[in-house]
């Protein structure tokens, strides 16, 4: 089709239109430009103010939980102080009467029942409990050693002390609070007071946000998420921790670390994370610092920030549109008002000439377009075709070689009886002209075995070497395993004592095809043996498992393994570790199961390599 052209007078007519053209890509252009970079704005600000109220109100919250749980330390921090004091703390460690220890058992287990106090206890200057709180329980305290607890070495030392710990006896955490009981010089014992964060604990799950508390070594020590305690919140020196481990304050917890992230600053007391929660999958946290007075610990808090932060994203961005389209809008309208009034006369004087000129130019266009398309189309078909030619080329080409490698040792397999039957043979003959039919009989129903014999090993040849049909059928499971076992028994006859095979179910039958699915087992067979050469402990296990939809059948040896530079890369071709392989066997596997909606997964080691091929499980 030849290209019309714009007669000579209407030519400014296209002048004009090509201008009002340009105006409106470079207004569509500033306006895109415009519109992203307001969203990213509007992004930022919606983001910044939401962390910033967020942080503001959760502030708040973190400061009212440090009050909470300083509540629940200072009211049972007087005890140890009033009973270092008390003439039955004296009277019981200076005498060694039962009345009196009687006597202190039962105002400890008086004083705990009123107090949040989980257990009360008196030890003696040699590191022995003599009376505890908790006298009468099968976990009594009392009898017990605490000579290695470091709350009862610094209160000794110091007068007192505060030690968070995993209690020895107990087995739950808590807070020691011990004193010494008489001077520096002549310690009588240490009264030590017990507290347990269980109901504070309870109450921030409640609240759904992760709440926990950590000491000055990072180790989280009270948590609203349990699988979190003893864990730790930052790095800690390995000297520390070995010291930590050593004094068993934790027991033998590992103190990992928390499953925090990427931390981003945001001030002293505030960052944004990344955590991931028992039970969720990762997600953004407002992570919020409090100190704890009167202790070294820190109260930290988290906060989702997914939520909001989308909501104020949102927000902002609607009202950001809300803004800018009308103005925008005001602004095309006021440019097209313009254009139109200046090319109101030119487009009166040349609407048919241009309006012939465009239909002309995209028919051609459409025809050019349409012409390519077809062309395309074409190009691809052929190369899909010429591809599926060289896949089946390759298939056959690695059925043929596995077929060459075991042609010598199938001829020695034939040899053997057909010596047999020469002989079978001879033998009838010498019967027969003796007149004794019955060894005649004999022999010939040997011969006839042998010959079967035979049939079986020249059939599996025969149709191996066969392409196989690409369609899908029901395949019996054993008759595949058999027939690949077949094809390796020349060339593997000395090795084929390490299969250890555990058949499949009788009946139990896959999709595919049988030649191609021998293939898939003769490579893996094969590659498993080949590992194994030379090997006096040489084991391949053979294992088929079953679901309602699926068999597995699972190849393992005890090889060598796999090097993992190549085992990244075990299914590229022309990937091998053998000397004279070509690296296409295990690509052409992958192939065959993957036709009949099947794959082959691979794992290996110091132990041996492990292939697993998964095929669909036939329908009954």
């Amino acid at each position: 089709m030849t290209t019309p052209v714009s007669i000579p007078e209407f030519q400014h007519v296209a002048d004009v239109s090509r201008r009002a053209r340009r105006v409106w890509i470079v207004f569509a252009a500033l306006s895109a430009i415009a519109i992203v970079a307001a969203l990213a704005g509007a992004e930022l600000y919606g983001r910044r103010s939401s962390i910033e109220a967020l942080e503001s109100q959760s502030r708040a919250d973190a400061t009212l939980k440090v009050a909470l749980l300083r509540a629940v330390l200072e009211r049972p921090r007087a005890l140890p102080l009033l009973l270092a004091e008390d003439q039955q703390v004296f009277d019981g460690l200076a005498s060694s009467h039962t009345n009196a220890v009687d006597v202190l058992n039962q105002k400890l287990e008086r004083l705990v029942s009123g107090t949040q106090a989980a257990v009360l206890y008196v030890i003696g200057p040699d590191g022995i409990a003599i009376a505890s709180s908790n006298w009468r329980e099968p976990i009594s305290f009392v009898g017990n050693d605490y000579s290695f607890r470091d709350y009862f070495r610094r209160a000794i030392e110091q007068g007192t002390a505060e030690h968070f710990a995993l209690g020895s006896v107990s087995k739950r955490p808590g807070l020691y609070i011990s004193r010494r009981v008489g001077s520096a010089a002549a310690p009588l014992g240490v009264v030590v007071v017990k507290l347990e964060f269980d109901r504070l604990e309870e109450d921030w799950r409640d609240a759904r946000r992760p709440v926990y508390v950590t000491d000055d070594h990072g180790v989280v020590l009270i948590t609203s998420i349990p699988s979190w305690r003893f864990m730790t919140a930052a790095p800690v020196p390995q000297e520390d921790l070995a010291a930590i481990r050593n004094s068993l304050q934790f027991g033998d917890a590992p103190l990992a670390p928390l499953p925090i992230m990427r931390p981003r600053i945001i001030d002293a007391e505030a960052s944004l994370v990344s955590a991931v929660l028992p039970g969720s999958g990762e997600a953004d946290y407002l992570r919020l610092f409090a100190a704890v007075p009167t202790t070294p610990w820190r109260l930290e808090y988290l906060v989702p920030t997914d939520a909001p932060i989308a909501s104020a994203v949102r927000e902002m961005r609607l009202l950001t549109l809300a803004v800018l389209v009308p103005i925008l809008a005001i602004g095309a309208f006021l440019l097209r008002r313009r254009q139109v009034s200046a090319m109101k006369i030119a487009v009166e004087q040349g609407m048919r000439e241009e309006l012939e000129w465009r239909v002309a130019e995209r028919t051609e266009d459409l025809s050019r377009a349409r012409d390519r398309l077809q062309s395309e189309i074409s190009d691809h078909r052929n190369t899909e075709a010429r591809l599926q030619v060289v896949q089946q080329e390759l298939v056959q080409a690695n059925r043929l070689a596995i077929l060459g490698q075991v042609a010598a040792g199938v001829a020695h397999e034939i040899n053997q009886p057909v010596a047999t039957i020469r002989a079978y043979a001879d033998n009838a003959r010498v019967f027969l002209e003796r007149q004794q039919p019955d060894p005649a009989r004999e022999n010939l129903g040997a011969i006839a075995a042998l010959t079967e014999r035979i049939g079986t090993i020249t059939e599996e040849l025969k149709a191996f070497a066969r392409k196989g049909r690409t369609a899908a059928e029901p395949v019996e499971l054993r008759d595949v395993i058999d027939g690949a076992l077949v094809l390796l028994k020349s060339r593997f006859s000395g090795q084929l004592e390490a299969l250890s095979i555990r058949p499949p179910a009788q009946g139990l039958r896959v999709l595919g095809n049988r030649v191609r699915l021998e293939q898939i087992l003769i490579n893996l067979f094969q590659n498993a043996l080949e590992a194994l050469e030379g090997r006096d402990d040489a084991k391949v296990e053979i294992s088929v498992a079953e679901t309602s939809d699926e068999v597995a059948i699972t190849i393992a040896d005890n090889g060598p393994g796999i090097p993992p530079a190549i085992l990244g890369s075990l299914f590229t071709p022309f990937n091998t570790s053998k000397e004279k392989g070509l690296g296409l066997g295990l690509v052409i596997s992958k192939d065959i199961a993957a036709d009949y909606g099947g794959r082959i997964e691979v794992s290996s080691g110091d132990s041996g390599t492990t292939f697993v091929v998964h095929l669909t499980k036939a329908k009954p």
